[in-house]
């Protein structure tokens, strides 16, 4: 289990950084384990949302089964199955998008259980609603009607931006976008945030200093390099 402390650190570093510290580890793939850009930040000024991936499929266009479906409710019980704060993970099995599967009242609904955030494939509504609730969301699109919005599975793998989600996976997800953490690795990349971080502002600060010739920005290019190719030495045989 991850503690809520490496929780807390991760929330300190934007995705962009956090996804620079798990290719270190060269664990995955660098073309893996991210969302692709389809799936946006409707509010990319919020911090960033860190939880664990409490999942499910929905159909927009479709007309409901003649059979009971889920309900928000239901998913919420599920919540207890989780290693820690929710992150509600909607595949909307409708490709062609033709109704929004999420608004106020569900965002509304899933914050006050704990949620800390909800990722989707398919689009949203009402987001003069959620934006007071200071709830991340991240979506593909804005439409006005809910069609035919039900849920048919809950807690099950799912495929939303482009890779595979599983109930209980690590998210980060701000304005750059949503990646996962794998959880064995969660605190070693918390740690390592804040020296990846401080690597790539040699080159920031010389860039932004107004003064510095080519050979002095080539020269922090050198030491940025250096420094994170220690710091991944260091990372991977820890």
């Amino acid at each position: 289990m991850v503690h809520q402390t490496v929780l807390d650190k991760l929330r300190e570093f934007d995705s962009a950084t956090v996804s620079n510290v798990i290719e270190l580890f060269e664990l995955r793939p660098r073309n893996r384990g991210f969302m692709t850009r389809e799936i946006k930040a409707a509010f990319p000024h919020l911090p960033p949302m860190v939880g664990y991936a409490s999942t499910a499929t929905c159909r927009t266009f479709a007309e409901l089964p003649a059979r009971d479906v889920p309900k928000v409710p239901d998913l919420i019980s599920r919540f207890d199955e989780l290693a820690g704060p929710p992150v509600i993970v909607l595949q909307n099995l409708d490709t062609n998008g033709a109704a929004a599967n999420f608004g106020d009242v569900f965002c509304s609904s899933f914050k006050a259980f704990g949620a800390v955030g909800l990722v989707t494939n398919g689009p949203g509504r009402d987001f003069a609603g959620i934006k007071p609730l200071d709830f991340p969301v991240f979506y593909n699109g804005i439409v006005c009607a809910h069609g035919y919005m039900h849920l048919l599975e809950l807690h099950l793998p799912v495929q939303v931006g482009g890779i595979d989600i599983y109930p209980n996976d690590l998210l980060h997800g701000d304005a750059n976008g949503v990646t996962t953490i794998p959880r064995d690795l969660a605190a070693d990349v918390a740690d390592a945030c804040a020296d990846y971080a401080a690597a790539e502002a040699v080159v920031i600060n010389a860039a932004q200093s107004g003064s510095a010739s080519l050979a002095e920005l080539r020269e922090a290019y050198g030491e940025m390099a250096n420094r994170i190719a220690e710091l991944g030495a260091r990372l991977r045989k820890s």
